[in-house]
């Protein structure tokens, strides 16, 4: 609540018939040189001034901002509103019902426990693509999904209606991203405060990183981890520092031929190099206005890729056409448009704003292209990409080295040193010459299937090909262009390779409405592309199992196969475990590569197959013109579309609508439920918190590379048998079959610190060669190799403190709340890496573990550091006295464990606490004890 109005902000404006208060932005000095993300949180201020969270002096801050400055000055953002998915939204609700109970037993009430900022909740990370290729696999999943997730659903059922201000749209609607635009953004908000109706941007933070989607709407937000989701939802405002801002200028127009997809890789490509990591980007320039929304929305949602924190386009004609499009009320849009340009927020391309880093696009350079096998910045140039895949795959299969090494030998000087990084010349050199010997790599494999369908399978085939993920199923220009892509190869007789899996997870169902009206829908599924379900499916690793026998043929050969996906994520591990090498390409290409069935393949040269008189065909034959696109787009999609689709959004199907849910305002915990368990987070807590303490005589649990992703860290995907949480459900009476992936039993803390670090691709440095959740377990005379898990608990009943040692980038990814509670329960106290990734750092503060980076130029192995060490950091103290120490002082001493001869090392390592508010937080023990505390 404003209490505080130091710059006389407050005014009224007139819109029709209905009057709103606003906040002008334009009686801050300094406003009209502020990048447009910049007025949007100028305005959240000047709303939010209360004198102590926000003051007079960052609204100044703010208003005189210097581009070039290094980001010094903390601010308090608050969101207009928090958008969940289901996997990471369920534990925010599981916390809220926790505290519920805690509020009670520090003597509060219980009703007081309610989000504050509205939420809500899209279930769309459930569905699971087990059936595919056939007119029923659509209804069997969602029957399946209800199976599996019933649990899950009942307790989100009785979120819905225990919570104020909580909506949930029921599963089989969309995807999260999708359905925010299409339907729940406003772009301007308006709500009733103190019997006034005040109109302010449309702000969220959502807990799935790819929330910067919206931005292409001109709404601001970004990924959070659920930790800091929930404070939001709580009326925490979100602690940030006021971030530099990259003016991105595009210019020219995407030639024939291109995608939206191949744009957006490009993009990634160019940020990524350019180092964009804790800034916003920002689009401007004449460019924009020939940019269609869909496009805009595209390359938001890839903004985690590239690694920014938001990725804004401004609002504009094309802005409020959309929102006609999409069936927002005709008041909606006078306000949009009213607002905005009262405000100076709309944009204008003369008025050029002042930025801290510029970089340039002219769209009719680009050219077809996708990125892999395992980063979406990899990207490839489509032209090269058989080439490329040579290369790759020596990273991947099992080659005959004496065939190489020889030729190696023969062509490279003895007395050159051997490679420490695949970037060096020498290592490039192998890979030139592995690349060139194919015959020593290549694995036939013959597969016949049940129905008696014969074939052989080698390294690169395509083993899955979905039209998958929000970035490009929210985007008609690619979506129509498959469709007719997959009209043209039908009438050449054409069709998908048998071994290739093929899904089409469309992220609403107005995409089916439009192929519907297209006449495209039968020509998708004649090449396999039925419908598979209406959720995120192939990009967050529920592609289900691949054809039976071609997974049998892969694990009994050893085969490293490929899937191409339109996704924004292609970590190791991530799509399925057969599957080693994973592409991101447009939705077109999907298509194209299912008819290719390997990535060994080159368009311009190899033939898809033959037509019904003999002839070859070729990509170019059958790739549809951009003109036959867009006329059909303007054909097939309107706006009753949307309006019918999203009418009874909140209401789901008959199966939602009969869930037997639980009533009352504290949720009554299932004993014998494995999905849904009350975490422990509040046990034996006290209304005064304890003192921070320094740590000493910790233990390193796991010592890692560079670019650890969240994937790496978070459990995520398919649970196998014979880890820490098979072992754990099927104590529990839950058969092989049920498991259920990580994401569905999120609402389980048990389930879930078994899983955290446990990622097939991990890679331990205490161990040599081991990859997956292993470590030494150094409770042990002997320090075996151990599950993480495992020598975690031991470690935590002998009461001795865990630290992590990491590279850089570490918890790049995903914003994933379980990546930092899963640390904490493991018992880690500190992560000591070279640099954070944004949200896992502040996440971990959140969980109450302290986040401290090498002293500048240093490393785990340039200080000697092999985590056999025992570790002691002093100088956390400090934080009692209210202030955050700058560095701390690190003593690792060598262990029982440890090589002979090893000397102590000694170090500064840098406290990344960078605001107050997160320095209050971890004296709390975490975030959610600090908002309970001041709650109560």
């Amino acid at each position: 609540m404003s209490a505080v109005n130091s710059f006389g902000a407050k005014d009224t404006l007139r819109v029709g018939d209905e009057s709103y208060e606003i906040f002008r932005i334009d009686t801050v000095p300094g406003y009209e040189k502020l990048p447009f993300s910049l007025k949007v949180l100028l305005e959240n201020l000047l709303r939010t001034e209360d004198g102590a969270n926000v003051t007079k002096e960052q609204i100044e801050a703010l208003g005189s901002w210097v581009p070039t400055a290094e980001p010094d000055t903390e601010i308090q953002f608050t969101p207009a509103r928090v958008v969940m998915q289901d996997f990471t939204g369920v534990p925010c609700i599981v916390d809220l019902a926790t505290m519920r109970e805690a509020v009670v037993a520090l003597g509060g009430d219980p009703n007081k426990i309610n989000p504050l900022s509205p939420a809500e909740m899209v279930i769309d990370h459930s569905v699971i693509a087990d059936l595919f290729g056939t007119e029923n696999a659509l209804e069997r999943n969602v029957e399946i999904e209800y199976e599996r997730n019933g649990e899950r659903y009942q307790f989100l059922r009785w979120g819905q209606t225990a919570f104020d201000d909580f909506k949930v749209v029921p599963p089989g609607t969309g995807i999260v991203h999708q359905v925010n635009i299409e339907h729940l953004a406003k772009v301007i908000y308006d709500r009733s405060v103190d019997g006034v109706v005040r109109a302010y941007p449309d702000t969220c933070v959502g807990t799935d990183s790819h929330t910067t989607m919206v931005n292409g709407l001109g709404v601001l937000g970004w990924g959070v981890g659920g930790i800091e989701a929930e404070a939001a939802m709580l009326g925490q405002p979100v602690s940030m520092l006021i971030p530099k801002v990259v003016g991105f200028k595009l210019s020219g127009s995407i030639p024939t031929g291109v995608t939206a997809t191949d744009v957006v890789l490009t993009i990634t490509d160019m940020l990524r190099k350019h180092g964009v990591v804790g800034k916003f980007v920002e689009f401007y320039g004449s460019g924009v206005a020939s940019v269609p929304l869909a496009n805009r929305a595209t390359i938001g949602n890839m903004s985690p890729e590239f690694g920014s924190t938001a990725a804004m386009f401004p609002i504009d004609d094309v802005t409020v056409d959309y929102l006609r499009l999409t069936g927002r009320s005709e008041q909606q849009l006078a306000l949009v448009e009213a607002y905005a340009k009262e405000q100076k927020l709309w944009h204008d391309a003369e008025n050029e704003p002042v930025f801290s880093e510029y970089l340039e696009l002219d769209l009719s350079t680009v050219v077809p292209s996708i990125a892999g096998p395992k980063r979406p910045q990899d990207r490839i140039i489509l032209s090269t990409a058989k080439e490329q895949f040579e290369k790759d795959l020596t990273n991947y299969a099992e080659v005959d080295h004496d065939l190489v090494d020889l030729e190696i030998a023969e062509s490279f000087p003895a007395s050159d040193p051997p490679a420490n990084s695949p970037e060096d010349e020498y290592s490039q050199h192998v890979h030139h010459h592995k690349s060139h010997a194919p015959t020593s790599i290549s694995k036939p494999t013959q597969v016949v299937e049940a129905d008696g369908t014969e074939y052989t399978l080698d390294h690169g085939a395509v083993t899955i090909a979905a039209i998958t993920s929000c970035t490009n199923t929210s985007n008609p220009s690619v979506m129509l262009a498959a469709g007719l892509l997959a009209r043209n190869a039908v009438k050449k007789g054409l069709k998908a390779k048998p071994w290739v899996k093929t899904t089409l997870a469309p992220g609403s169902k107005v995409v089916t409405d439009y192929y519907e009206k297209a006449g495209l829908t039968q020509d998708l599924e004649d090449l396999g592309f039925y419908t598979v379900g209406y959720g995120c499916t192939t990009c967050i690793g529920n592609s289900g199992p691949l054809i039976e026998e071609v997974s049998a043929a892969i694990q009994q050969n050893d085969l490293a196969v490929t899937a191409v996906l339109s996704g924004n994520r292609n970590f190791e591990g991530r799509i399925n475990p057969d599957v080693k090498m994973n592409y991101l390409a447009s939705p077109p290409l999907v298509i194209a590569y299912s008819l290719a069935g390997s990535m060994n393949f080159d368009f311009e040269t190899d033939a898809l197959g033959t037509d019904p008189d003999g002839n070859d065909v070729f990509l170019r034959d059958i790739w549809p013109d951009a003109a036959e696109v867009q006329a059909t787009i303007d054909s097939s999609i309107s706006e009753d579309m949307f309006t019918t689709q999203y009418a009874s959004v909140f209401e789901g199907d008959e199966r939602w609508r009969t869930l037997p849910t639980p009533t009352g305002s504290t949720f009554e915990w299932d004993e014998k439920s494995t999905y849904v368990r009350k975490p422990p987070y509040f046990e034996g807590m006290t209304m005064q918190p304890s003192p921070v303490s320094d740590i000493s005589g910790a233990r390193v649990l796991a010592k890692l590379g560079d670019s650890v992703t969240t994937d790496h860290i978070s459990p995520a995907g398919s649970i196998k048998a014979d880890s820490p949480a098979g072992h754990y459900l099927t104590e529990h009476g839950v058969e092989r079959k049920d498991f259920n992936s990580y994401g569905s039993r999120r609402g389980n803390h048990e389930v879930m610190i078994r899983g955290t670090f446990a990622n097939i691709r991990l890679r331990n440095q205490l161990l040599d060669g081991v990859e997956g959740g292993y470590t030494r377990d150094f409770t042990k005379a002997d320090a075996p190799q151990s599950f993480i898990y495992d020598a975690s608990q031991n470690y935590q009943e002998q009461g001795t403190p865990l630290v992590i040692f990491g590279g850089k980038e570490y918890g790049s990814g995903s914003s994933r709340d379980w990546a930092a509670k899963g640390t904490s329960l493991l018992g880690v106290k500190a992560v000591i890496t070279e640099s954070f990734e944004r949200i896992h750092r502040s996440n971990l503060i959140g969980m109450g573990v302290v986040p401290l980076q090498f002293p500048v130029g240093e490393s785990a192995d340039s200080l000697g550091l092999d985590g056999t060490e025992i570790v002691s950091i002093s100088g956390l103290e400090q934080l009692n006295e209210g202030t955050t120490p700058k560095t701390v002082h690190v003593v690792a001493e060598p262990s029982e464990h440890s090589p002979a001869g090893k000397q102590t090392v000694e170090f500064d390592a840098v406290v990344r606490i960078d605001t107050p508010g997160e320095a209050d937080y971890y004296r709390n023990g975490g975030i959610l004890q600090y908002v309970l505390r001041s709650l109560v």
